[in-house]
């Protein structure tokens, strides 16, 4: 199934869910309202017609301009013990899901697909975007005290953690140059 296939399919089944298409991509991509990506990431998984069964990573992205942080899910449907050299993947879309920079919010969906767990975790440690729900919400990079989320484009590296001085690797004292 193409991802327009994919994409007509369920804006067509979940009304009003999906916001935007971007297919004239190299990354083709639908994105959903938070308020409805738990419903729509069922939907996903569980369509005959599209079994998007694989959660292959989730990724931030900072739009510093759009005070938004992006959230991209990379899905695609493998059969069950079918070697991924013998078996391509049958269905593959992106789903994009964009949330305030300060308090965003977006439902978990490790109970979806179990790989969100670690996945969301980080997104969370590197850009701040909370994940309602999630089973085991913390830190999975930085330290609990940590302050700040490092791939924000705003982030300023700290000068010192407990003692630790820190630097970059030109051995500047903060990486804005």
């Amino acid at each position: 199934m193409t991802p327009e296939v994919i994409a007509e399919t369920v804006k067509a089944a979940m009304d009003g869910a999906v916001v935007d298409m971007a297919m004239s991509t190299g990354h083709p991509s639908i994105t959903v309202s938070p308020e409805r990506w738990h419903e729509v990431a069922l939907f996903l998984r569980d369509d005959p017609r599209l079994r998007l069964n694989f959660l292959r990573c989730i990724s931030g992205i900072d739009w510093l301009e759009k005070g938004e942080i992006e959230v991209v899910y990379d899905l695609m449907s493998v059969r069950p013990g079918a070697p991924d050299a013998l078996c391509p993947a049958e269905n593959v879309i992106a789903v994009r899901v964009r949330v305030p920079r300060d308090g965003g919010h977006i439902p978990s969906v490790a109970d979806v697909w179990p790989a969100a767990d670690w996945h969301e975790r980080e997104v969370y440690d590197m850009f701040g975007v909370i994940f309602d729900g999630h089973p085991d919400f913390r830190r999975i990079l930085c330290p609990e005290d940590w302050v700040g989320y490092p791939l924000r484009k705003d982030y300023e590296y700290p000068l010192e953690y407990h003692g630790i001085p820190g630097t970059t690797e030109f051995g500047q004292k903060s990486p804005r140059h």
